[in-house]
This record gives structure tokens, C-alpha cells and sequence, in this order.
């Protein structure tokens, strides 16, 4: 394997760089371990997005615990959103529809109203992000493993 290593060059706000720092200090080790460390978690956390078998409704997890990035550091708007979700997409069962794709990029006050419509069981919101989850849980099958946790995590908003 080759382990040749790269320099690049990265922009940050100061108040990011800052908290690397603190963090860095605080864990006794160098500013750069903390970027690699920061690089290496999100290539396994999010393995799905380089992974080309990933298509479809396979990409909603990753997607919803990404969701208020999406918008505000990546600036991804519901066309693109919908080429990186559906476009290598071949099996109809994994087609995410556009609607439920701009329920990613919604924020939250506009999000709860539209699950007010969408949804067909009424529910009683206390938490906009668990109920987006749980709908889209229920309707693609995700998560099939956590699905129990998560509506325990989620009784509240019957």
C-alpha cells in the first residue's frame, strides 16, 4: 500500500481553527493528527458516498445525519441533492422521491409543517429531526437493524 503522503492546503474560519487547537491541546497531540483524525472519520463514517453499490434510498441515512450541513457548509440545492441520491440509482425500489429529498433541505420551522401534511399517522412533534427520521424510516425501510431504537427513542412525538 502506499503510504506517500500529500500536503494540502485548507481554509478555515478562526474560530475553527481555534477549537482544532484546543482540541489538539487538550488531547496532548499535534493540530495536524486532529485533521487527519477529523479526514479518516469522515471516509469511514461515510463510506456510502464513494461506495457506487450506495444508490438510492441506501444514501438517506447518511444524507439525515448530514442534513443541516447539506445546506449550510456544502450549499447543495435539491437538484444535486437528487443527481448524488438517484443518479446511478438502477433499482426502482431505492428511488427516493424529489419531495422527500427537499425534506432535507428544509429548515426546521418549514420541515414540521411540511410532515404535518405529509405524514399519515398524527403525530404530536417534540422533536422535528427524530420525527424526519422516523418518516423516512417508515416509508423507505431504512434502518431495518435500528428501527425498534429508534421508535423507542421516539415514543413521544404518538
Amino acid at each position: 500500500m502506499n503510504e506517500l503522503k500529500q500536503i494540502i492546503s485548507l481554509r478555515l474560519v478562526d474560530s475553527d481553527r481555534a477549537a482544532v487547537q484546543a482540541i489538539a491541546s487538550r488531547l496532548f497531540v499535534r493540530e495536524s493528527d486532529i485533521y487527519r483524525f477529523a479526514i479518516n472519520y469522515l471516509l469511514n463514517r461515510f463510506n456510502c458516498l464513494f461506495d457506487e453499490s450506495c444508490t438510492g434510498s441506501d444514501l438517506l441515512p447518511a444524507m439525515l445525519e448530514i442534513r443541516s450541513e447539506i445546506n449550510h457548509t456544502l450549499g447543495l440545492k435539491r437538484h444535486q441533492l437528487e443527481k448524488i441520491i438517484n443518479g446511478n440509482n438502477l433499482h426502482p425500489d431505492k428511488y427516493v422521491a424529489m419531495s422527500d429529498i427537499e425534506l432535507l433541505l428544509l429548515p426546521q420551522h418549514i420541515l414540521k409543517q411540511r410532515l404535518m401534511k405529509l405524514d399519515e399517522m398524527p403525530r404530536t412533534p417534540v422533536d422535528v429531526e427524530a420525527w424526519l427520521k422516523l418518516y423516512l424510516t417508515e416509508k423507505y425501510n431504512l434502518f431495518e437493524a435500528e428501527r425498534d431504537g429508534l421508535l423507542e427513542d421516539t415514543a413521544e412525538i404518538y
